[in-house]
């Protein structure tokens, strides 16, 4: 299954191969700390800090073609602002860490065909 599709992304850039090479490479260098910043907002129970993460995380998440991954940050991100069924984000973030870490495997294989 892909995760990404990076041809939004081209279509962006004009398919100028080293702006999308920059951009993959910024989402990749990003992931890290969205996943560690959201595990440990969770952690914490600090909503208001990890919809905010959620907000940074998706757009990063969009560039790249994870639409519905997208969809899901925009959701946790309404949910935690009125703290509704905070029994549901531990899935969210675990979604969010699951199929990031899989996306990078992809976006690096792409990368090293570019």
């Amino acid at each position: 299954m892909a995760y990404t599709d990076l041809s939004y992304l081209k279509e962006i850039t004009g398919g100028e191969k080293s702006i999308v090479v920059e951009m993959v490479e910024m989402f990749i260098a990003q992931v890290d700390e969205f996943k560690t910043n959201m595990s440990q907002y969770l952690n914490d129970k600090n909503w208001i800090d990890l919809g905010k993460e959620a907000h940074k995380a998706k757009s990063s998440v969009l560039i790249v073609g994870m639409e519905e991954l997208g969809k899901n940050l925009k959701k946790l991100q309404l949910l935690t602002e009125e703290e509704k069924e905070i029994e549901t984000y531990p899935d969210y973030v675990k979604m969010f860490i699951e199929q990031c870490d899989a996306a990078v495997i992809e976006l690096q294989e792409e990368l090293n065909s570019l």
